[in-house]
């Protein structure tokens, strides 16, 4: 059995962005207030931190500032994959030296790979890396699926401890848990399929819905974990309106409407992402004020 890098829920972070960059500021009042609320883990600069558009000091600073500000009282998880090998480890072995506890390793867009390239790709980051890697697996924005013998196979690297399966296939999860048992730790990346994950034998969920609920979060894995698998599903239920409203446009875009709404950053997305849309930022506000939410 490997080290966990984190049992419960993990916020994958948004970044707060202003039209001179990075809005520090913002961000240390953000990743106090997830502490705060019980939040298990952070994931820095993933697909809600804007990654793809950040430059690549942007995203060096940003994981360093993360890792400074948390200072140890969460495991950090840092995104550093990248569709070009090369970088990916320089990313990975910069992350690893910040202090980073963990990396998110996405599987590579647009030139995507044969199931024998993913191997060796995700192969030479780990054998770079000195801190332990969670395979990230989301084809709906690669292209490229992680197959599950695929991650079998990777789940022998001593360094390779979990996947992010955002694919929305729940048999390809229930594969994946069957050939890979105690060597490899599944978290749901979909927040519509927390409870179903966990009951495969996940171990958590990195998560958009966090951003904004982190409380709510984290309880629905603590109470699963807890025995109390009724009142889990019940809250994942009940959040399932706010989830769906969270994903009616391309993630980040609503999250970052909502998280904007809550004074935690601006409104600002960076092209190709836009604002959200008028009338379902209104559907996703109203959601919000229902849940409990001060907007």
């Amino acid at each position: 059995m490997k080290n966990t890098v984190f049992t419960g829920a993990a916020t994958a972070i948004i970044t707060p962005l202003n039209e001179n960059g990075i809005d520090f500021e913002q961000f240390a009042r953000l990743i106090e207030w997830q502490i705060a609320e019980g939040i298990d883990a952070i994931v820095v600069v993933g697909t809600t931190g804007e990654g793809p558009t950040l430059t690549d000091e942007e995203h060096r600073e940003a994981i360093r500032f993360c890792v400074e500000q948390v200072a140890g009282r969460v495991p950090v998880i840092a995104g550093t994959g990248s569709n070009d090998a090369a970088y990916a480890i320089s990313l990975t072995q910069f992350a690893c030296e910040a202090g980073a506890d963990a990396m998110l390793l996405v599987t590579p867009y647009y030139n995507k790979a044969t199931q024998a390239g993913l191997i060796q790709f995700f192969t030479a980051i780990a054998d770079a890396s000195t801190k332990p890697c969670i395979l990230y697996n989301v084809p709906s924005r690669t292209g490229c699926n992680l197959q599950p013998q695929t991650v079998a196979a990777l789940a022998e690297h001593p360094r390779i401890v979990g996947i992010k399966e955002a694919g929305g296939n729940i048999s390809q999860v229930a594969q994946i848990a069957a050939l890979c048992g105690d060597k490899l730790d599944i978290y749901s990346g979909n927040d519509d399929q927390i409870v179903p994950i966990l009951s495969l034998g996940g171990k958590g969920v990195i998560s958009v819905l966090s951003n904004l609920m982190p409380k709510e979060t984290a309880a629905m894995c603590r109470s699963y974990f807890d025995g109390d698998v009724k009142e889990a599903a019940a809250l994942q239920l009940r959040l399932l309106p706010l989830i769906d409203a969270l994903f009616c446009e391309v993630n980040p875009i609503p999250v970052k409407a909502a998280m904007a709404a809550m004074g935690y950053c601006e409104n600002y997305l960076r092209l190709p992402l836009t604002p959200m849309e008028p009338q379902h930022e209104a559907q996703l506000l109203t959601l919000m004020r229902e849940n409990g939410l001060d907007v």
